[in-house]
């Protein structure tokens, strides 16, 4: 295998980047993500409706909640899927009430859909625990400069996520905003305008991912190059570089692209990962170390109980079906060697991408079937064309 992939920009980065367009229109924005969640970004910001409907995309329904809170005389009520209608969204509307915003519940409380009146922001202190979602502090950093005082934020507690939010925090330096982190205090100077600048998004490290997971399960030799990468990214999720080493798969860096090699067998009994700074890519984990038949302990996973799904579960379910013996806590999971792998599956996604395309590089132990395949394209439109053309047989059953 020596295939060449090139994948569109960072959906993490890309939905951070919109926001920011709009508040600073002085910024272009080169290789967008084309992935569903910024599709329903770009439609959401552009939109002049009252009801705002992002369907799955919680990234949107975090950042936009910020968003249209701080734009005064604008009202809107933002919903979305019925998943999303059961994904908490309590502590950023505390925080951003906290700082005065006005924001009501249309239904359940704590959850979406919610109603936003828009108005300025004049109070510039506000508390929020570290361990919760990243996307809810970013979500405030993202406006933060455009509030009339700017913002400065305490983290209680342990801090989760830290990776994300210094891309935020990277971000807005990039655009000239003076920001500041230290211990478990953030500060963030407002900032009337900035000067016009292009930025161009880094390629997506989850989607990366499974593309690890395929070169793992490959021969000794397999390759294959991704673009457009760089060796100093932003994204949390490159960690993959140092964690896919364990699998005998090594990252080696050109210009703009990485090109992953199997160099060797992997001889691992049992892996230990703490993924509190990546835990989008531990489902793809989870099932390259089934396929190898390596046992792993992975932990800071707490955040994915209020995913697309309840993704430990999912896992947990899926990874049984296949005949693997593992169990899950509310924030780990925990995956014995397997002895063999059955054949002729049906995965189910949950509407969840990220289970489609974790368990598709199983394909090369044993034949396996992905319900509701079309997921995908919440983040990664062109999955299936790119399994195909590094020489995966897909049928449309």
């Amino acid at each position: 295998m020596n295939q060449k992939i090139t994948i569109s920009g960072s959906k993490s980065e890309s939905n951070r980047l919109l926001i920011l367009q709009n508040l600073f229109p002085e910024i272009t924005i080169e290789n967008l993500s084309d992935s569903d969640d910024s599709v329903h970004m770009q439609h959401a910001l552009s939109s002049n409706k009252e009801i705002v409907d992002i369907g799955h995309a919680g990234t949107a329904m975090r950042f936009l909640t910020s968003y249209f809170a701080s734009k005064e005389h604008r009202e809107v009520v933002l919903t979305g899927s019925e998943r999303m209608q059961n994904r908490p969204i309590e502590i950023l509307v505390n925080a951003l009430k906290d700082l005065g915003a006005t924001i009501s519940y249309e239904a359940k409380e704590g959850y979406p859909p919610i109603r936003i009146k828009g108005t300025k922001i004049t109070h510039k202190k506000v508390l929020i625990n570290g361990n919760v979602s990243s996307q809810y502090i970013s979500s405030l950093l993202l406006v933060a400069s455009k509030l009339e005082n700017g913002l400065e934020i305490e983290l209680i507690g342990k801090i989760t996520s830290v990776p994300y939010i210094n891309m935020t925090l990277s971000l807005l330096n990039q655009l000239g905003i003076e920001t500041n982190f230290e211990e478990n205090i953030i500060k963030v100077t407002p900032a009337k305008s900035i000067q016009k600048q292009t930025i161009v998004v880094e390629s997506d490290w989850s989607s990366a991912s499974y593309f690890y997971s395929i070169v793992a399960l490959s021969d000794i030799g397999s390759e294959i190059t991704l673009s457009a990468y760089k060796k100093e990214s932003l994204q949390g999720d490159s960690c993959l570089v140092e964690i896919y080493q364990h699998f005998g798969v090594e990252t080696f860096f050109t210009a703009h692209s990485i090109v992953l090699r199997k160099v060797k067998k992997s001889n691992e009994k049992t892996l230990e990962i703490d993924l509190k700074n990546a835990p989008d890519i531990a489902q793809t984990i989870a099932v390259t170390c089934f396929a190898e038949k390596i046992a792993c302990d992975l932990t800071g996973l707490h955040t994915l109980k209020i995913k697309e799904t309840d993704r430990l579960e999912a896992l947990k379910e899926e990874l049984t079906n296949l005949g693997a013996a593992i169990s899950v806590t509310e924030k780990s999971l925990h995956l014995e060697r397997s002895s063999e792998i059955n054949p002729n599956v049906s995965i189910k996604t949950y509407n969840d991408h990220r289970m489609a395309m974790a368990f598709a590089p199983l394909a090369l132990k044993v034949p396996i079937v992905i319900l509701n395949a079309e997921v995908v394209t919440k983040s990664y439109q062109k999955f299936w064309d790119d399994m195909q053309q590094i020489g995966f047989k897909i049928e449309n059953l």
